[in-house]
């Protein structure tokens, strides 16, 4: 008998395995989900029009249709943010699911209501920053303008500009560094501040105007391609974020370089793997959804009632409904929380334990606790579900380790995995170590979100 334990290097078993080119294929589908999901929005619709070509159909046909088989594979859609995909197992729900829940929102700057404005000869909007970021960070950096207006008909139309090689971006200036000798003396959160993040968008006159005419430009710009108006600006959802596509990363391309890892690639990950679940005993759940990045809040959070809603639903399509056995179905239920974790960064080692850190090419990342400082905030999973999920991941020779994110008394982090746990669900959270977390352009390894894909594929198949 071995005593001890060490980590393995997902590489070495990769190639041990032949399981390069499957890892290479994986990551070009991943960055290509990427490329087209800038934001909750367009990462939804991208879940559910691949859903559709699985053969999942809309919880409104399976209500039409007035029942519920074991293999049906059934999509929920929330407002257009949020996606919940099922595929409905040989047990009844109320024996409990097995979900892999993630986000699809990312850190981001969103237009203010009223962000247009014109000073020194040039337009500029006014931004309001979502989810945590370093601020300075997004300077000096080509942005795209994605976002939905409702015109004043009500005519909903979607912007996108920025992302295609024929588009203009756009951007936030920084202080040149000849006179930045100030801001140079300043604590690094403050030498860029959030109202000084204004985004730059034209600089020529529309002739024969007077007053403001730069942005009145603007404006007749956006009208004659969106025909909208100053007035739709009031109520609509716009978001900036960096402009380009995903790209590979080193001389061996054995990482990916993109805007929002955290959290697209453990929703990804849950979404990729459930297309190829057939008839499980137990119904399957890959569950994306929106606002984690500023607490869960809102209609379209975890904290809502959409997922609770979702089951009761599809509990009624099973016949005998009652209230008790939606309750049955959420406390029964085995969740892995799909969210990222810091990743060991040789530059920064101070912030981490590195006998408790997550390292880059070890594979898959259990957290058994977030949280900050005293666990504060966080779901802390019990030493059996622990010990379920990691036999299930070494039945399946799936590659994994153990995280902390950060040491004791540096900070920490929170995920969905708390709300799920208030049911009574057995939760521990599990994604992949990421650098740069939370700026713009964020790293992964192609390994570790190969090994994420393979164990939950097998969370959903295997039992402990």
């Amino acid at each position: 008998m071995n005593l001890r334990h060490e980590f393995k290097n997902a590489w070495e078993q990769i190639k041990e395995n032949k399981e390069l080119d499957a890892v290479m294929n994986y990551s070009n589908e991943y960055m290509k989900f990427l490329d087209v999901g800038k934001t909750e929005r367009t990462s939804a619709r991208e879940i559910i029009r691949q859903a559709k070509e699985h053969g999942f159909i809309s919880i409104n046909d399976a209500m039409s249709s007035g029942c519920l088989t074991a293999g049906t594979k059934v999509y929920a859609e929330n407002k257009d943010k949020g996606v919940a995909l099922f595929v409905i197992g040989q047990e009844e729900l109320q024996k409990g699911m097995r979900i892999v829940g993630g986000h699809i929102d990312s850190p981001r700057l969103d237009l203010k209501p009223n962000p247009l404005y014109e000073d020194g000869n040039l337009a500029l909007f006014k931004t309001h920053y979502y989810g945590g970021i370093k601020k300075y960070q997004w300077t000096a950096l080509p942005l795209a303008i994605h976002g939905v207006v409702i015109l004043q008909d009500g005519t909903k139309v979607d912007i996108c500009i920025g992302e295609d090689d024929n588009d203009p971006v756009f951007c936030i200036t920084d202080l040149l560094i000849h006179l930045a000798g100030d801001q140079m003396q300043k604590k690094l959160a403050d030498g860029v501040t959030g109202e000084g993040l204004n985004l730059l968008v034209g600089h020529m006159p529309l002739e024969g105007e007077e007053k403001d005419a730069v942005e009145a430009n603007v404006l007749k710009l956006l009208n004659e391609k969106y025909n909208m108006t100053q007035k739709d600006f009031l109520t609509a959802e716009i978001e900036i974020v960096p402009a380009g596509k995903a790209r590979h990363l080193g001389f061996d391309k054995g990482m990916v370089i993109a805007y929002g890892h955290d959290d697209r690639v453990c929703s990804y990950a849950a979404v990729k793997s459930i297309f190829d679940i057939e008839n499980p005993k137990y119904t399957a759940v890959a569950l994306c959804v929106d606002k984690e990045e500023v607490g869960s809040q809102g209609n379209t959070g975890m904290q809502s009632k959409f997922f609770e809603n979702a089951v009761a639903e599809l509990i009624n399509l099973q016949g005998d409904y009652c209230d008790l056995k939606v309750r049955r179905a959420m406390a029964n239920s085995k969740v892995l929380s799909a969210d990222v974790s810091a990743g060991f960064d040789p530059t920064y080692p101070d912030v981490l334990d590195k006998r408790n850190a997550c390292f880059m090419g070890h594979g898959l990342a259990l957290t058994k606790y977030t949280g900050a400082r005293g666990k504060g905030g966080c779901n802390d999973a019990n030493a059996e579900f622990a010990s379920e999920v990691r036999r299930i991941f070494d039945k399946a020779n799936v590659v994994w380790q153990i995280s902390e994110l950060g040491k004791v008394d540096q900070g920490g982090g929170g995920t969905i995995a708390y709300i799920l746990a208030e049911y009574g669900a057995e939760v521990i959270d599990c994604g992949v170590g990421v650098l740069n977390m939370h700026a713009p352009y964020e790293i992964v390894s192609k390994a570790d979100i190969y090994e994420m894909y393979k164990g939950y594929k097998a969370f959903y198949e295997i039992e402990a």
